[in-house]
């Protein structure tokens, strides 16, 4: 399989989202994006994902030379228009404002409305942790979850990430969906034509399947049954409700082309770490030593730094079927 080094992948993303009509600023920030999950290990949110953005761009369910435009409605807010371009953009510009006003406020939150994926959602919480916050992301996505005991999907997978600052070392990252698994791994098993373990996913009328196809066009099953959909349900309600943006059920499917976007949307909240307890650094330190100590254990988030230290010795590997494919695009 072909070895690119990282510089490379981001020319290869770069390259591919202007081709198809993307700004070259916003083919910028979505490379980044990309090439940072796939450098993390995080493929399903990487750069297959180039495949569906380049042909919505075309299409243009995705605006590709969107702008993104901010406001401040209250002093601790922060109110930040995609404007139905991806959501890279926006998530850059919460990051980029958010630190300076949670320093001034202790807490600050940004709503994005008018949005798109959002990608490996720890990503945005990690920057924000290296700036000495605490962060948390609520993000919708398209409907592919039933609430429990029903059928019809009204809730996406909506993922949840929340990072914390470390002295002296890497924060701590949660990153996870609301489904027992991401959707990307039953579109990566249909790609390959393989087999999804039952338990994955429910097919249109409510069953189990190992089949990939028909769970796409089924339901996804929540992470901890009627738990997971209790937390999916307060995530539309912050991510989408709150914002302003469009619950899963309304919005088009991040996979393809077809109809208009999906204006989902993100928000973000975040606490200086110090703003209640001056040595607030130093007991986060001591309970993620508590985790570390113990053989077999590990903090979340080590898994992805481990592999980010690889890509950036060895590159990253690309079948030689998902290179042709972005490069016909």
């Amino acid at each position: 399989m072909p070895i690119l080094r990282l510089d490379a992948a981001h020319r290869l993303a770069t390259d591919t989202l202007v081709r198809c009509g993307t700004a070259p600023a916003n083919a910028e920030s979505v490379a980044r994006a990309l090439v940072a999950a796939e450098a993390d290990g995080l493929r399903t949110h990487g750069l297959m994902r180039l495949l569906a953005y380049g042909e919505q761009v075309r299409a243009g369910k995705i605006v590709g030379d969107a702008v993104v435009t901010s406001a401040r409605p209250k002093p601790g807010l922060l109110a930040i228009d995609a404007a139905h371009g991806f959501a890279y953009p926006a998530l850059d510009t919460a990051i980029a404002l958010l630190p300076e006003i949670a320093r001034a406020q202790g807490i600050a939150a940004a709503a994005i409305r008018r949005s798109h994926h959002c990608g490996a959602a720890g990503r945005p919480v990690e920057a924000l942790a290296e700036r000495g916050l605490v962060a948390i992301l609520f993000a919708n996505a398209p409907a592919s979850m039933a609430p429990w005991g029903g059928t019809r999907p009204v809730f996406g997978t909506n993922p949840i990430a929340f990072a914390c600052p470390l002295p002296g070392a890497e924060p701590v990252i949660v990153d996870l969906s609301l489904s027992k698994v991401a959707r990307g791994n039953i579109i990566t098993a249909k790609q390959r034509g393989e087999a999804i373990p039952e338990g994955w996913a429910l097919d249109a009328e409510g069953n189990p399947t190992t089949d990939p196809v028909a769970a796409l066009a089924g339901t996804m099953v929540p992470l901890g049954d009627a738990k997971g959909t209790a937390l999916a349900l307060m995530v539309e309600l912050l991510a989408a409700g709150l914002t302003g943006a469009r619950f899963a059920s309304e919005a088009t499917s991040f996979l393809d082309a077809e109809g208009g976007p999906p204006a989902t949307g993100q928000l973000i909240l975040a606490i200086d770490a110090t703003a209640f307890a001056g040595n607030a650094l130093e007991r986060f330190a001591v309970m993620a030593r508590s985790v570390a100590e113990q053989d077999g254990a590990r903090l979340p988030g080590t898994r992805r730094f481990a592999a980010r230290a690889r890509a950036a010795e060895e590159g990253i590997t690309l079948s030689e079927t998902l290179l042709a494919e972005i490069e016909r695009l």
